[in-house]
């Protein structure tokens, strides 16, 4: 669902860090060029997270504008807007807040043209959580299609959604905020073998020489590299915490 949000520019910024990445581990663990065949899967394997880890920043930047639109719909249908008017009104005030390539523009921008055509605000509001795909958005459109089934009132509903649905956000967003300093201590422990290594090439080259440039050396610095890449994995699952 996000993948749409990754411009161009960031993937290329993402190939060549991953590509880094790549050229960085076959000159750590084997010193030549010659293994770059057989270590294809790597690379694949860390643009594919660094697409997940980008794809699921641009869902939390997302989530962020998402909860501001819906607070500023709340006060809009205090002030005694319709829901319809509401959508239109907020797409408005987005303008000086969001960038007009910005997701949430694009989606209050395009509801508000189904608006226009005359569309049911509830299928509109439909549609919208139907193309994010989001849990957020899910459950604010379901409850303003139940309250709208139900024929209650429908503004308090949707405002004291609004609330909760904002307080969620604020509490994962502090969740995230706490554990932030967990994901980049991984990031330095990931480093610092490669660092370490580095310094004894650079450093004690002779001691190393015997790792480098024959079978058995490539075999043990092979086994090193599983060893590396199993831990790192179970360190991105210990970090990937859903809140």
């Amino acid at each position: 669902m996000w993948l749409q949000d990754i411009k161009k520019s960031e993937y290329i910024l993402g190939a060549i860090k991953t590509t880094a990445v790549f050229l960085l581990i076959l000159y750590v663990f084997y010193g030549t060029f010659a293994a770059a065949p057989f270590l294809i899967p790597v690379w694949f394997m860390y643009m594919r997270d660094w697409i997940r880890d980008t794809a699921g920043k641009k869902e939390q930047q997302f989530r962020v504008q998402f909860r501001d639109s819906i607070q500023e719909m709340s006060a809009v249908l205090k002030a005694g807007y319709s829901v319809e008017n509401a959508i239109r009104e907020v797409s408005r005030e987005l303008v000086p807040l969001y960038d007009k390539e910005s997701r949430i523009r694009k989606e209050y921008d395009r509801m508000t043209h189904q608006l226009e055509l005359k569309m049911p605000v509830a299928e509109v509001l439909e549609q919208f959580a139907e193309r994010t795909g989001q849990e957020d958005v899910e459950d604010f459109v379901n409850v303003f299609v139940a309250a709208k089934k139900s024929g209650g009132d429908s503004i308090t509903i949707i405002r004291n959604a609004v609330r909760i649905i904002s307080g969620k956000i604020d509490t994962e967003k502090e969740i995230q905020t706490m554990i932030a300093s967990n994901k980049l201590e991984f990031e330095i422990m990931c480093a610092v073998p490669f660092a370490i290594i580095l310094y004894m090439k650079l450093t004690f080259g002779e001691f190393l020489s015997v790792l480098y440039g024959n079978m058995a050396g490539m075999i043990i610095m092979t086994v090193c590299l599983c060893v590396y890449i199993a831990a790192y994995c179970i360190g991105r699952r210990i970090i990937r915490i859903e809140v």
